[in-house]
C-alpha cells in the first residue's frame, strides 16, 4: 500500500493545501481551512499510479464481485480508467446529467443488469453528485455496489447522505488519517492541528467567526 507516498506527494505537491486565517469557499458555501485539488493528481505519473494501486486493491476487498468500473465525471474518469485497466474490468462513465444531442446518454459505456459496478470519484465532499450519479445509473438498469474515492472529507453530513442513500461508501484515505499522517509528518504545526480538527467538529460552525 502506498498510502504514506500518496499523502507526502499530496501535501509536497501543493494538491492539499491549507489556510486556517484566510479559508477556502466551497461550492456549497462551507468555508474551510484545507483545499484539495485532486484533479491534479492526473499530471504525476507516480502519483496516480500509486493511487489506482491502492484503489484496485481496495476495491477487490471491498467489493470482490465488481464487473464494471465507473467514472463519475470529470475528474472521476482517468481514475476510474487507470483502476479498470488494472482489474482487468470494463469501464463506464456517468455525466452530471444526459447530453442534449444524439442519443441524450448520460452513462456511456455498456453494462447489464447482472453487472455489479463501483463508482470512482476523486474528492467526495458532502456525496451529492456521486449520489446523483449512483440514482442515473439504477435509473438505466445498472447495479451500483459500491462507491470508491481517492479521498473524503468524511464529514457528518458525508455519512448520513451516503446512509439515507442505501450507498455503501469505501474511500481510500479520509480526512482524519491526513490529518494524522500529516500531524506525524510534520507537515502542520500543533495550533494548525487543531484549527482542522475542530473545523470537521463542526465545519458550518468553525466557518461563522469569518462572515
Amino acid at each position: 500500500m502506498y498510502q504514506d507516498q500518496i499523502i507526502n506527494k499530496l501535501v509536497e505537491e501543493k494538491i492539499i493545501t491549507i489556510s486556517p486565517d484566510k479559508p477556502y469557499t466551497y461550492a456549497s458555501g462551507m468555508l474551510s481551512p484545507i483545499y484539495t485539488d485532486l484533479r491534479l493528481t492526473v499530471s504525476y505519473p507516480d502519483l496516480r499510479d500509486w493511487i489506482a494501486t491502492d484503489l484496485a486493491a481496495l476495491i477487490k476487498e471491498k467489493y470482490p464481485n465488481v464487473s464494471v468500473i465507473g467514472g463519475v465525471a470529470t475528474a472521476g474518469i482517468p481514475h476510474a480508467a487507470w483502476v479498470a485497466t488494472k482489474l482487468g474490468l470494463p469501464m463506464i462513465y456517468v455525466r452530471p446529467k444526459p447530453k442534449d444531442h444524439g442519443k441524450g446518454r448520460q452513462i456511456e459505456g455498456r453494462f447489464t443488469e447482472n453487472d455489479q459496478i463501483v463508482l470512482i470519484d476523486d474528492l467526495i465532499t458532502t456525496g451529492g453528485s456521486v449520489i446523483n450519479a449512483v440514482k442515473a445509473t439504477e435509473n438505466e438498469g445498472g447495479n451500483v455496489i459500491g462507491v470508491g474515492s481517492i479521498f473524503t472529507y468524511y464529514l457528518s453530513d458525508t455519512k448520513k447522505n451516503f446512509a439515507d442513500a442505501g450507498v455503501d461508501f469505501s474511500p481510500l484515505l479520509t480526512y482524519p488519517q491526513l490529518l494524522q499522517k500529516e500531524k506525524e509528518m510534520n507537515y502542520i504545526s500543533s495550533d494548525e492541528y487543531e484549527a482542522l480538527k475542530t473545523w470537521h467538529e463542526d465545519p458550518w460552525e468553525w466557518g461563522k467567526k469569518f462572515q
